[in-house]
């Protein structure tokens, strides 16, 4: 996110890129972020997923980065891998089931810290969410584990595939727990910026982050651009005692624009819901970008289960009634019209349809 930042990027510079920078006046169309890439038709994380996220539309593929015992980078939504790979069906790797306590919660199952990477590339990869997503559960077995850059090969290959930039937005998990077993993340990805050609401000990467000392620190090591993820409830796992609320005031997001060059609110801390409805949009997008910030949030998913009740289709006495996709346009529409400048979708098809 080149904007109008400490980095001396202005505005006019931002126009001749093909990202949209710091205002929607640049007639930037919104970017569509593949969230785990099309995790709501395949197994998030996988070629299978950002190679379809790629062809239906995905300007950006989102992996989650956790490390390996000897130090590589991986593609997990989180470090157990119980619930996203085959391993439990592995008995050579029985003995490593165990529990932990990360970012304070305590945690059984396999850990990728606790496997080298030729042991990772053993396992096969499922569907996380089954009972919701049972068409992209067929898919389970068919695909391995990745590294970045593998991911970022992917991501090259579509570039030329359609024609189109796609970039690739990875997120740190967990690095302060990462820091405290003896295998930071920071450095780690930073050199892989560079050895991948993707260590500046205009390369077609964002890094995003939950935790501010880790920003921080990158915003020394690396000039990519930078996103803060933040929640509706909680706070960063690095700041106990702060909550995500206090640090998106008006005045708390000139402060953000220190250290990032984006925000990625939950979705629904720019567009609120309750049971039965959206609800008129927040004042959060139109406050970052007076600080500077771009706003991509997170994550719009079309099933039933995620929906409030106005936008959910069939008969709720249908057993599969969850699960069922509902009519989430309404909701891309709402984010659009509040002015974000991206979305996260598990659905990218759905986003750029609703785009335009």
């Amino acid at each position: 996110m080149t904007l109008l930042t400490r980095r001396a990027l202005t505005t006019a510079a931002l126009a001749g890129t093909f990202l949209p920078g710091l205002a929607r006046a640049q007639a930037k169309k919104p970017l569509i972020i593949g969230h785990r890439g099309c995790s709501g038709e395949r197994p998030e994380h996988t070629a299978l997923s950002y190679e379809r996220a790629i062809d239906q539309g995905a300007d950006f593929i989102e992996p989650d980065l956790v490390p390996t015992k000897d130090g590589h980078l991986v593609v997990r939504h989180e470090n157990e891998i119980g619930g996203t790979t085959n391993v439990a069906s592995h008995p050579e790797f029985a003995s490593r089931k165990t529990t932990k306590v990360i970012d304070g919660q305590r945690i059984t199952g396999w850990f990728t810290e606790d496997f080298t990477l030729a042991e990772l590339k053993t396992l096969r990869c499922r569907e996380r969410l089954p009972q919701l997503r049972p068409a992209s559960a067929a898919f389970d077995g068919q695909a391995q584990i990745l590294t970045y850059e593998e991911m970022v090969a992917i991501a090259k290959a579509g570039t030329q595939r359609t024609g189109r930039v796609i970039g690739t937005y990875p997120e740190l998990k967990h690095p302060t727990y990462f820091a405290s077993i003896g295998l930071p993340t920071e450095d780690r990805l930073v050199a892989k910026l560079k050895a991948l050609d993707l260590n500046s401000a205009t390369a077609p990467v964002f890094v995003q982050c939950f935790e501010v000392g880790t920003l921080k620190r990158l915003r020394a090591k690396t000039p990519a651009r930078l996103v803060f993820l933040v929640a509706g409830e909680g706070g960063p796992a690095d700041l106990p005692n702060v909550k995500y609320a206090d640090l998106v005031t008006a005045q708390g997001l000139k402060e953000v624009a220190v250290y990032a060059d984006g925000l990625g609110p939950e979705k629904t801390m720019v567009i609120p819901q309750n049971a039965d409805t959206l609800l008129p949009a927040t004042d959060l997008v139109k406050n970052a970008h007076a600080a500077g910030l771009v706003v991509h949030p997170w994550t719009v998913r079309a099933e039933n289960f995620f929906l409030p009740a106005s936008l959910r289709k069939g008969d709720p006495k249908d057993p599969a009634y969850l699960a069922t996709q509902g009519d989430v346009t309404p909701l891309f529409k709402a984010l659009y019209a509040a002015g974000v400048d991206g979305i996260f979708s598990d659905f990218p098809g759905m986003a750029a349809a609703a785009r335009g």
